[in-house]
């Protein structure tokens, strides 16, 4: 009797937390996507002179593995969190600097979390890179950057950041954010003489069946000063869909300027005003998206800081998950402007593929992409 009792208390005793975790989920998701590609310096300047202006490329297009955890612990109210995963499969890296954070989410109120978001950038609603088209002819090159290559709300995920996401209230909802840094990755103002940097996004937008539009500000004092550090951006942005088409529009104003690290005068480095027209289509299993995208000049820099890019991917979707793709782009900078396709260079890029000013850029990518 006693073994028996024993044996019953023993399976009471492992069975308690199974039915705690019953409440807890943790889901996988992700996509990898990989392209070769041809990248050539299509308006070469004089100091690369008898140098390599091409190069065949084999490039990661942000794939990533997505860890994402809910748990209900009542009231309406769940406790929420997200590893993202960067995976750099041409090279075999893994790091966690995608979205990741930590935090709470209700019915009636919202979500609350803290960690690294994207934020501001990549606003424009052109989807070349949704598939298996290339991550670097996204509108981004030309949207997210000044005429000196400096990007706006760093183009890539904001570390340091409070963030509160609304309801969608009938189609409305809007996200508003905090961060404690802007774009460094960490705090630098304790036993300094150096200025308190910050940063901060709302995000307001409206979704309807068909059609969208939304409206993002940013707002930036970067830690320590310098180059660039302050920053201020407008973006407009909206689409409509029907028939298989998807048009949209998207104008950003951004203005920057340097500052000395203890707070000093403030100059203003950068004002510029740009514009994209994407478009897409979609039947069956073929997919093709475009985008036209226009650098004005520079109140600041002057006459050359304009630029143009075009962008044209056919995708054809294997099945659900998996597509083939092939992506051709192009940067026509004019002589003082030194825009460049998103990604080309650092991680997902490659050496030396900085463009300078008056130097053009073209890329003809075919990828390959599954997503989980």
């Amino acid at each position: 009797m006693q073994k028996k009792l024993l044996a019953v208390a023993v399976a009471g005793a492992l069975a308690a937390p199974v039915a705690a975790m019953a409440q807890s989920s943790v889901t996988i998701s992700g996509v990898f996507k990989v392209g070769f590609d041809q990248y050539k310096v299509a308006n070469p300047g004089t100091a690369r002179a008898g140098l390599n202006t091409s190069e065949y490329r084999v490039t990661d297009n942000s794939s990533r593995i997505i860890f994402g955890m809910t748990e209900d612990i009542g009231g309406g109210t769940a406790g929420i969190a997200q590893i993202d995963m960067r995976a750099g499969l041409d090279t075999g890296t893994l790091t966690a600097s995608g979205n990741t954070w930590v935090g709470l989410r209700g019915s009636s109120w919202g979500s609350l979390t803290m960690g690294r978001h994207d934020l501001h950038y990549g606003k424009q609603p052109d989807d070349i890179a949704a598939k298996a088209g290339a991550l670097m002819a996204a509108a981004v090159s030309i949207m997210d950057y000044n005429y000196k290559g400096t990007a706006i709300a760093g183009a890539t995920r904001t570390p340091n950041v409070v963030r509160y996401d609304s309801p969608n209230w009938s189609g409305f909802a809007f996200t508003l954010a905090y961060s404690t840094t802007g774009s460094p990755t960490t705090e630098a103002d304790l036993s300094t003489g150096i200025r308190k940097g910050y940063a901060w996004n709302i995000n307001p937008s409206y979704t309807a069946g068909n059609w969208a539009v939304g409206y993002s500000y940013w707002k930036q004092q970067a830690d320590a000063g310098g180059a660039d550090a302050n920053q201020t951006g407008n973006v407009l942005y909206g689409y409509w869909s029907g028939g298989g088409f998807k048009v949209g529009a998207a104008v950003n104003q951004s203005k920057t300027s340097n500052v000395a690290a203890a707070g000093g005068a403030e100059t203003t480095s950068s004002d510029r005003r740009n514009y994209t027209v994407p478009v897409s289509w979609t039947s069956g299993s073929h997919n093709i998206y475009a985008h036209y995208t226009k650098a004005g000049k520079d109140k600041v820099g002057g006459d050359g800081t304009d630029a143009k890019m075009y962008a044209l991917a056919y995708v054809y979707d294997l099945s659900k998950r998996t597509s083939v793709g092939v992506t051709y782009a192009k940067i026509d900078n004019n002589r003082a402007s030194a825009y460049n396709f998103f990604t080309n260079t650092g991680g997902l890029g490659s050496t030396n593929a900085t463009l300078t000013a008056g130097e053009d850029g073209q890329l003809i990518q075919g990828t390959i992409r599954h997503a989980f």
